[in-house]
């Protein structure tokens, strides 16, 4: 379903971000992690797709917007960012270094 990842894949490390207002305006952060772990902390404002939905429901997104694809620690979200860009079209990028970079920039989490 999902191609072989290529190191082509365009990424920003979430000590990138602006911090006051991490996501962009107009743009989308999806979350490709499975419910458990959204469950346990997600960023707030995400869209939760589980990488295994995607091809299923990638509709649900805006394609005219940007979006920021994240999982646990960048491996999931690079795949689902590579096939975004290549198969559907969208402009994604990955959020490299997931949930994990996240917090650890000191960004904001719920439950």
């Amino acid at each position: 379903m999902f191609p072989p990842m290529l190191p082509e894949v365009p990424s920003v490390h979430p000590s990138e971000l602006d911090s006051t207002s991490p996501v962009p305006a107009g743009s989308t952060l999806l979350d490709v992690r499975e419910q458990d772990e959204w469950e346990a902390g997600h960023a707030p404002g995400a869209v939760h797709i589980p990488l295994s939905d995607l091809p299923a429901r990638y509709g649900e997104l805006d394609a005219d917007t940007q979006i920021l694809v994240m999982c646990h620690s960048g491996g999931r979200s690079a795949r689902a960012t590579q096939w975004l860009n290549d198969a559907v079209g969208f402009e994604a990028t990955n959020l490299d270094g997931g949930i994990i970079a996240w917090t650890g920039a000191g960004l904001p989490v719920e439950r």
